[in-house]
Parts: structure tokens; sequence; C-alpha cells
């Protein structure tokens, strides 16, 4: 008996050191985060399937600025955009003529990326994070749903010191996504309308904010 409550005793030691480490990891990556007021950059795209056979490359142009704006611009292969304007968060497809439009609030649960915009405590306790060291001064937090509410199911990532770097989005089917950030640099006065969106003429429009709401 007394075997039996002290592995049991190991055991939720172990758990709670766990707990305690991934709490410390997610109070690390929110520190770094909130140095970036705002943040312009490009990036190359690598992805890659389940079996790590590549799928796609391209490359585009992304900012982003507190509070809860975002832009992400893809410019090759096939151009497609996503703004978020503070309010609302507009995803664009031009060879489809389509835009879809849905509250900025509800973004993360579309894709966890939009973490890097939010600040709020109940947002953040809806994902667990673990930090993953590189190099001496590079490191990586891998960021992961509690619950499961998008096709993304995981995304991780990396800073070199307080230099965010790159970040890797990973979906249902397996599929990776790397992006490698460079010409890092804060957004200029000028740059303020990257965070507005203004609907082209002739697109459909998906409106899930009204779909919310009802």
């Amino acid at each position: 008996m007394k075997k039996r409550i002290t592995v049991l005793g190991l055991l939720l030691s172990t758990s709670m050191l766990s707990a305690v480490s991934y709490a410390d990891d997610a109070t690390e990556l929110r520190t770094k985060l909130a140095k970036i007021d705002n943040l312009h950059a490009t990036f190359t795209q690598q992805v890659t399937d389940i079996n790590k056979k590549p799928i796609q490359s391209g490359n585009g142009v992304f900012a982003l600025a507190y509070p809860n704006q975002f832009y992400w611009h893809l410019t090759e292969p096939d151009e497609s955009l996503i703004v978020a304007d503070g309010t609302n968060l507009w995803v664009f497809n031009p060879f489809a003529e389509e835009v879809t439009v849905m509250d900025v609030s509800q973004a993360v649960d579309a894709s966890p990326m939009a973490l890097l915009v939010h600040r709020d405590d109940e947002t953040w306790n809806k994902y667990s994070v673990m930090k993953r060291q590189n190099k001496a001064q590079s490191n990586c937090f891998d960021i992961q749903p509690k619950q499961l509410n998008s096709s993304v199911v995981a995304v991780s990532v990396c800073f070199n010191d307080s230099k965010l770097t790159q970040f890797n989005l990973t979906d249902e089917q397996g599929n990776l996504s790397q992006f490698q950030l460079s010409a890092q640099r804060a957004v200029l006065p000028a740059e303020g309308d990257l965070f507005k969106f203004a609907i082209p003429d002739n697109v459909d429009i998906d409106d899930q904010r009204l779909k919310q709401a009802n």
C-alpha cells in the first residue's frame, strides 16, 4: 500500500510540475508578443503533406498591430488576402471572386494564428503552450487548442531572441505550412491602410457575422 501511495504521489507531482511548466511557457510567449505592438515583414511559404511531400511554395507580405489588426497577403502562386481591421476579419479569394467576413473576436476559432494580436486571458485560456529550445537564442512555442474548433490543429511560433522569425500551421489532414519571415520592421504611419479592407466590385460576400448572430 505504501508503495502504491508513493507511486501515486510521484504521478501527481509530475502532473503538477508539467502544468506549472506549461503555464510558465504561455506566460513567456505572451510576454514576447506583448513587446510587439506592430510588425511588418515579408514571408516565404512552404507546404508539405503528411508524408513530407512538397505541395506548394509561395511568398507574400505579413503585418500585425495591436489590438486585433492583422494583414496577410499571399502574392504567389495564387493570390489571397486576409485583413483584420480591429472589428471584422475579411478573407478575400480573388480567383473565386468571394469575400468572407466574420467577427474578429471569433477569428481565433478560425485560426489560432489570431493569438498574435489577442492579449485577453479568456482567449489564451483555450490553448496550451509548450516551449522548445532550438539554439542558444532561438526558441519555438507550440500552441494547441484544448478543444478543436478549426481546421488548424497546431501552431508554432519561433523567435530569435525577441524577433519573430517563423510560424508553422498544421491542419487536420497533417499538412504542414511553414512561413519564414524576413525584413522585419515596424509598420510605418503611412501603412495604416493595410488594416482596412474595401470590398471589391462584383464579388460574392459570405457574411458569417449574420449567421453567427442568428
